[in-house]
Order: C-alpha cells, then sequence, then structure tokens
C-alpha cells in the first residue's frame, strides 16, 4: 500500500485521490494557524520555491486537535496561509491525525514511520514533550501524532521515507528532499 490508495478533501469540498501526485516527491504536514511553530510555513514555501519545478509538493492538512490551534473554517485556514506566508502550495480540509477519527492517510504515515523519539539536545524537543506530558500525557505513547507540523517525505513511488517532529525546521533537512527529488528524476 502506499499513499496514492487514499483521497483527500480539498478545502473546497473536492475530493481527489492522491494518486494524482504519483511520480513526484511530496511533503505531507499537519498544520494549524495558532501554533508557536506556525512560522514554519514561511520555511516550508522556500522549500517548495525551491523544489517544485523539480517534481516536488507540499501538501499542508491543517488539524485542530492540538490545543484548538486550528479553530476556523477550512476556508479561514487557506487564507491564512496565503495571506500571512505567501503560501503557493496545496492547503486541504481539516482532518483529525490522531485518535478513532484519525484519517486514514495519517493512520498510514504513522505506521510507515514511527515517532522516533524526542531530542533531549533541542530545547524545543524537550519543551514540547514538558507540555505534552502535562497536557495530553497519552499522546507521548506510541506512534501518535505529538503535535502541529509533523512531516513526512513522500517519495516519487507513494513510499514514505521518513517523519520529521514538529521541532525539526524544514530548512534543516532539505538536503533529504534534494535526494529524493534527484532520485526520481534519474529514474525517469
Amino acid at each position: 500500500m502506499s499513499i496514492y490508495d487514499f483521497e483527500v478533501t480539498q478545502t473546497n469540498g473536492n475530493v481527489i485521490s492522491l494518486a494524482d501526485y504519483k511520480g513526484k516527491t511530496l511533503l505531507l504536514v499537519n498544520t494549524a494557524s495558532k501554533c508557536t511553530f506556525t512560522p514554519q510555513y514561511d520555511d516550508l514555501q522556500k522549500l517548495y520555491d525551491r523544489f517544485r519545478e523539480q517534481e516536488f509538493e507540499i501538501l499542508a492538512f491543517p488539524c485542530n486537535q492540538f490545543g484548538e490551534q486550528e479553530p476556523g473554517t477550512n476556508e479561514e485556514a487557506t487564507s491564512f496561509c496565503q495571506l500571512n506566508y505567501g503560501v503557493k502550495f496545496p492547503v486541504f480540509a481539516k482532518l483529525e491525525v490522531n485518535g478513532a477519527d484519525a484519517h486514514p492517510l495519517f493512520q498510514h504515515l504513522k505506521q510507515q514511520a514511527p515517532f522516533g523519539g524526542f531530542d533531549e539536545s533541542d530545547i524545543q524537543a524537550k519543551l514540547l514533550r514538558l507540555m505534552i506530558s502535562e497536557k495530553n500525557p497519552e499522546w507521548l505513547v506510541g506512534d501518535s501524532i505529538k503535535w502541529n507540523f509533523t512531516k513526512f517525505l513522500i517519495d516519487a513511488n507513494g513510499d514514505v521515507v521518513r517523519r520529521y517532529e514538529p521541532f525539526e525546521s524544514p530548512l534543516d533537512f532539505a538536503v533529504d528532499i534534494e535526494r529524493s527529488v534527484s532520485h526520481s528524476l534519474q529514474n525517469k
């Protein structure tokens, strides 16, 4: 099974197949407008600008499960991204990433790229772990998405390559994206 087996809902309510992105390197991100990690939209847009001509796409999935940091409508979430961060990559309808109502896509992503732990040398990671342990300790167990801006790199075959946690800055793994994009372009 690959991510091409899943469908997602666009902001306008249309349902599309992720098979529409076949052959592209993808970065899937659960996002929120009112999160301390929201400024990552800037770096995500920089990555998109840098690699989009090389069969690369970022897909953003707003989620209100973490501190209710995406309380608005689908349209408000998309508008926020475009107006405040100049986002040009697709922002989809809000969905859930954890629990009984987690979207099947995110269930698949978590199975394919389990949680690798918190980097105890990173202050943001320590603070995130502390906050989660106080507010939602059940999220510390297993492979659940720990917070907004968890990112998944998908290769051109629809396979999950790697999971990046919220505290990992998008520009820090640009080399992974470049490697994946180069590999897929060589195999065309």
